[in-house]
């Protein structure tokens, strides 16, 4: 099932196994959020016992991860009003009201985000066997665009500390790539079951080895593009039998880096998992104060609400999720 030596037939193979076309109807859109259910809300709603919540975003800075690669920059935040203005009486509102307003620019992959159906295509088709450049054009995506999926992120949520369960010191090594094997391994560890309709967070610890380089002076080094722990291509399979709705981690880009090919390919997982699977697939997701509440309660399992920011049009959008056990 998986040839090293060639990428070709063995991605080709995999995104037959693993393919939604069709499944939910030839219009279809939502991919695998078709997954997550009005039933699946009301189970996810039920695991809010002590009202605990947990910030997973990355916050949206000029310090951020991102260098360049890929036309990502990071965050720039200018304001459009200060108090400074305010003193000044500018501008001139009546009975001396004043206030401060500001904007940001950005790519919208810049940190804490969900990629959309319409960000990656397979040799020039797009989910659901569309032709990749009717669905995405100089407009945006004017079919699967981040917005269909509005009202829609919310349930329940399932962390595999596969850094934990399998790392040193809580971390995983660049390169190391998570297999069936492991995610079960960590799912058997924690007493959980990754079910129909879950939205799936696996932490790698490589976010909290970046924090450790910042603070000792070295910066984000190759956080971003570089090598890191993650999903195994494998791992698509399991993905798709288990049938989650979503998969986010703690890394740049979900899948392990570099790939498990013993030839050049980039984002192998990616290729399958967004245009054939149809599964949305969270990046840079900061899982570190939720996970050392998990390891310190034993409960892997908890209420996820990750709504993506609705841009019309966009293949990928910033999210700022909560979980709350």
């Amino acid at each position: 099932m998986f040839d090293p030596q060639d990428p070709e037939a063995t991605i080709a193979a995999a995104a037959e196994r693993v393919s939604n076309w069709g499944r939910w109807g030839g219009d279809d859109v939502l991919g695998t959020l078709n997954l997550l259910t009005p039933e699946k809300r009301v189970q996810g709603a039920a695991l809010v016992r002590t009202g605990a919540s947990f910030d997973l975003t990355q916050h949206f800075n000029t310090d951020g991860p991102q260098k360049g690669w890929l036309r990502r920059v990071n965050p720039v935040h200018a304001m459009l009003g200060t108090g400074l203005d305010a003193e000044a009486g500018i501008p001139a509102f009546p009975h001396g009201i004043g206030g401060a307003d500001d904007m940001v620019t950005m790519p919208l992959q810049a940190s804490t985000q969900w990629d959309g159906l319409g960000h990656i295509f397979d040799h020039g088709k797009a989910y659901n066997g569309r032709r990749a450049g009717a669905v995405v054009t100089s407009e945006g995506d004017n079919t699967t665009g981040i917005e269909t999926t509005a009202g829609r992120f919310v349930g329940r949520g399932v962390l595999l500390d596969v850094g934990r369960s399998h790392g040193t010191d809580g971390e995983l090594p660049d390169g190391f790539a998570i297999t069936p094997e492991h995610l079960d391994a960590c799912a058997a560890s924690a007493g959980v079951e990754v079910t129909s309709g879950d939205l799936l967070l696996v932490r790698t610890g490589r976010l909290a080895r970046a924090r450790r380089d910042i603070s000792e002076g070295r910066g984000w080094g190759d956080y971003a593009g570089g090598p890191a722990p993650g999903l195994s291509f494998t791992s698509l399979d399991w993905l798709r039998s288990h049938d989650v709705a979503a998969v986010a981690t703690d890394t740049w880009g979900v899948e392990v880096r570099p790939s498990e090919f013993a030839v050049p390919t980039f984002q192998p997982f990616h290729q399958v998992a967004i245009p054939h699977l149809g599964l949305f697939l969270g990046e840079m997701w900061d899982l570190e104060s939720l996970a050392a509440d998990c390891a310190a309660d034993g409960v892997h399992e908890f209420l996820l609400a990750a709504p993506p920011l609705p841009v019309t049009g966009a293949v990928g959008a910033p999210v700022a999720p909560i979980a709350v056990k």
